[in-house]
C-alpha cells in the first residue's frame, strides 16, 4: 500500500453511516475529521460527494485549522438523497512549492528542485482549465530556460502558482475513508413549519352539534390568518362502542357522548374509513385541496392501535394478545387502563401481514392527498417496523413527513429519529427554567442530534396541559409561545384550547378538565384575543426574517438577571441578526442589562438603534450593556432588529 494519508474522527458520522444525515435546500453540512500523515510532508484533502443518482464524484476543500484537524462545508441545492466520504493524500507538489521557497529564502541554489517542480506542473497541467495552462506553460517556460534562473527564481513566489498548485489537486495515492455518510435533503417544511390543532368534530359553531369536513373548511381562514401552514387533526376514523371512555376519561360513556378519537374502528370500518359524522371522503378530500390553496397542509394522525369494535378484531384476531381467560389484552400502563384500545401484536405469527396492512394504510391516505404524518406513540411499536415502513414509503413518494409524537426516554426519541421520522416532539414541554432552556438547546443544536433530530416545540398537547400553565392567564401563554416560536423554527400548539387560554387542570395532574378527548366542544373562532394577535404578529415575524427559519443557529448572550433569556438568531449568511430577550417570570416585571457584542452585528462601537418588532418602539443601544425591562402582563418579549 502506498497510501500513507491518515484519516480519523469523520463527522457527521451516523453509526458508520448506517442512517442519514438532514438536511433541506441550501442547509450547510459541516464536516470535520483529523487527517495527517508521516513525516514532514505536507497533507491535503477534500470531501467527495454526489447524488445518489450520480457516479462520479463531485469534490469540495477541506481545510486545515490546527493540531491535524480539517474542517469544510457542503449544502445541496436540490432534494434527494446524496452521499459524502473524505479523500486524504500526501500532496507532493505543494510540499514542493514550500519546500523550495524555504530554500530560496535561505540562498540555497534550488536548480535541481525547479526541475522536480516541472515534473509536478506537468501533471497539474493536464487537471487545469484552457486559462491556466496557458499560465503554467509560462512557469514551465521559466523553469526549463537556463538563462532566465533568477526570473524562474521569482516565479517561485508567485500568489498565482500557489493558487494553481492547490486548485489542481494531485491526489496520488490516495486514502479514502472507508465510510460513505448518507444525507437526505427534504422539503423546507421539514425545517420550518408552523403547526395548529383542533378536533375535527368540535368545528360546528352550533353549541352541541357535532362538526363535520365542512364546518373545517370554515375554520380555514382563521387559520391561515394567523399564520399557521400545517393544521393537524386527531384521528377522523369511526370510533369504537364497546368499551367507550366518557367525560374527563370516564370509564363508562353515557348515552351520546362521542368517545376517544384514538380508539379507532367500528362497524362503520377501521383505518380506512371516516367517521361519518364528519363527512365522506369526498367532503375530506375536498378539504384537503382548500388548505392546500391557502399553503396549508393538513397533518392526519396516524395511531396504530385499534378499539375493540375494528373489524381487524374479528378479521385477524391473531393480530392481537388474547388472555388466559378469553378476552383480548388491552392498552396498559400501570396503574392506567384504556381499556377502548387495542395495542398490535408485533410478535404476531402473522407480522408479515400486520406490517402490510399498517403500511397499506399510509399508502392509502397519501392517494387521498395526505402528505404529514403525526404519528401517535410511535416508541410503542418496535423501531424495525418503522424503520421498513418509512423506506417503502420514500420509495414511491418523496416528500412525506412523519412527526414523532414519543415523549419518552432520551435514547428512543434518538433513535426514531435515525430511522426516518422527519421531526419530534420534544423535551421543550418541561423545560422552564432558564438553565434547562439553555442546556436543552445547546444539547439539541451542538451535539450529534443537531444531524438528525428535527425538534417540534409544543407548549401544550390535548394530553399534556403542563403544571406552569394551570390555572394561568396570558403571561404565562404567551412567554411559552414566543419561547417555542423563537428558539424553534418548528413549533405547534394545542389550540383553540391555547390561544383562548384554557387552562384549567382536571384533579390538578398535568391533563385538561373537560378534554376534549373525551367530549365535543365549541370554540370562539372569529375574536381577535390579545394572545391571536401576538401569534399573528409572531407567524409573520418568522415568515419575514430567515433568522427564525432555522433552530440550530442560535446563540445565548450574557445578562444579570436569571430571570431573563437572551439569546441571538442568525440568518444563514449573517445579513440579518435578531437579538431576543424573553421574561421567564410569568407573574412579575423583570429588569436587568444584558450584553451587546457589536461586532456580532458587524456594527461599530457606540450608539447603535434597535427597533422591537413585537410593539415597533425604538431604542438607542450602546455597544457593551444595555437595560431591558419587561412587564409579562403586556409583552413576554423584545425581538429586536438592529438597524
Amino acid at each position: 500500500m502506498q497510501n500513507r494519508a491518515i484519516i480519523e474522527n469523520v463527522t457527521p458520522n451516523i453509526e458508520g453511516g448506517k442512517y442519514y444525515i438532514k438536511r433541506t435546500p441550501n442547509e450547510t453540512i459541516e464536516i470535520t475529521a483529523h487527517i495527517f500523515g508521516d513525516g514532514h510532508d505536507e497533507v491535503n484533502a477534500r470531501i467527495l460527494y454526489k447524488s445518489a443518482k450520480q457516479k462520479k464524484w463531485q469534490t469540495s476543500h477541506l481545510y486545515h485549522i490546527a493540531n491535524d484537524e480539517w474542517i469544510g462545508n457542503i449544502a445541496f441545492e436540490y432534494e434527494g438523497m446524496y452521499s459524502f466520504t473524505i479523500e486524504a493524500w500526501i500532496d507532493h507538489a505543494l510540499d514542493w512549492l514550500i519546500g523550495i521557497r524555504k530554500k530560496i529564502l535561505a540562498n540555497v541554489d534550488v536548480k535541481v528542485e525547479l526541475k522536480i517542480g516541472k515534473e509536478h506542473l506537468s501533471k497539474i497541467m493536464k487537471l487545469a482549465g484552457a486559462k491556466d495552462k496557458v499560465l503554467i506553460k509560462s512557469y514551465i517556460h521559466k523553469i526549463d530556460d537556463v538563462n532566465e534562473y533568477e526570473v524562474a527564481i521569482k516565479a517561485m513566489n508567485d500568489i498565482v502558482l500557489e493558487r494553481i498548485i492547490k486548485q489542481y489537486q494531485l491526489a496520488e495515492f490516495s486514502t479514502k475513508h472507508d465510510v460513505e455518510q448518507l444525507i437526505k435533503v427534504e422539503n423546507k417544511k421539514a425545517t420550518f413549519s408552523t403547526w395548529y390543532e383542533f378536533f375535527t368534530r368540535s368545528a360546528s359553531k352550533e353549541i352541541g352539534k357535532h362538526g363535520t369536513f365542512k364546518d373545517c373548511e370554515k375554520v380555514l381562514p382563521f387559520v391561515a390568518d394567523l399564520g399557521f401552514d400545517v393544521l393537524y387533526f386527531p384521528p377522523i376514523h369511526p370510533i369504537g362502542n364497546n368499551f367507550r371512555k366518557g367525560k374527563n376519561n370516564s370509564t363508562t360513556a353515557k348515552p351520546g357522548e362521542p368517545g376517544s378519537p384514538w380508539a379507532i374502528g367500528s362497524p362503520d370500518g377501521g383505518h380506512k374509513a371516516i367517521n361519518k359524522e364528519l363527512g365522506t371522503l369526498a367532503d375530506f378530500k375536498m378539504l384537503v385541496s382548500k388548505a392546500k390553496s391557502l399553503n396549508i397542509d393538513i397533518a392526519m394522525d396516524i395511531a396504530f392501535q385499534a378499539s375493540q369494535d375494528h373489524p381487524y378484531v374479528k378479521e385477524h384476531p391473531e393480530w392481537f394478545k388474547w388472555r388466559p381467560d378469553g378476552t383480548v389484552q388491552y392498552a396498559e400502563n400501570p396503574p392506567k387502563k384504556y381499556q377502548d384500545v387495542l395495542p398490535f401484536n408485533f410478535e404476531s405469527n402473522d407480522w408479515k401481514g400486520l406490517w402490510n396492512e399498517l403500511l397499506s394504510v399510509v399508502m392509502y391516505w397519501i392517494e387521498q392527498g395526505v402528505t404529514i404524518f403525526r404519528v401517535d406513540n410511535p416508541h410503542t411499536k418496535p423501531f424495525v417496523f418503522w424503520e421498513w415502513l418509512i423506506k417503502e414509503v420514500n420509495k414511491k413518494y418523496n416528500n412525506i413527513f412523519f412527526l414523532s409524537e414519543a415523549f419518552t426516554r432520551p435514547k428512543i426519541m434518538a433513535k426514531l429519529a435515525k430511522i426516518g421520522f422527519t421531526q419530534s416532539y420534544s423535551y421543550f414541554t418541561w423545560r422552564v427554567t432558564k438553565s434547562e432552556i439553555i442546556g436543552y438547546m445547546n444539547e439539541l443544536t451542538q451535539s450529534e442530534l443537531r444531524e438528525y433530530f428535527r425538534p417540534n416545540f409544543w407548549p401544550n398537547t390535548p394530553d399534556i396541559l403542563p403544571f406552569h400553565l394551570h390555572n394561568k392567564g396570558y403571561a404565562a401563554s404567551a412567554m411559552r409561545f414566543v419561547l417555542a416560536a423563537t428558539l424553534s423554527s418548528n413549533y405547534g400548539m394545542y389550540g383553540p384550547v391555547f390561544d383562548l387560554l384554557e387552562t384549567e387542570s382536571f384533579n390538578g395532574k398535568e391533563e385538561y378538565n373537560n378534554s376534549e378527548k373525551y367530549e365535543i366542544r365549541n370554540w370562539d373562532w372569529t375574536t381577535m384575543t390579545p394572545m391571536r394577535k401576538l401569534i399573528k404578529l409572531m407567524n409573520a415575524i418568522r415568515n419575514k426574517y430567515e433568522a427564525f427559519q432555522t433552530t440550530y443557529n442560535i446563540e445565548f448572550v450574557d445578562n444579570d438577571n436569571p430571570m431573563l433569556l437572551s439569546f441571538i438568531k442568525h440568518a444563514n449568511d449573517k445579513s440579518k441578526s435578531l437579538f431576543i430577550v424573553i421574561n421567564l417570570d410569568d407573574n412579575f416585571k423583570q429588569s436587568g442589562h444584558t450584553k451587546f457584542d457589536a461586532e456580532k452585528f458587524a456594527k461599530k462601537a457606540g450608539i447603535v438603534k434597535v427597533n422591537d418588532l413585537l410593539n415597533g418602539e425604538s431604542y438607542d443601544w450602546k455597544t457593551d450593556w444595555n437595560y431591558v425591562e419587561l412587564d409579562p402582563q403586556i409583552l413576554p418579549a423584545h425581538i429586536f432588529e438592529i438597524l
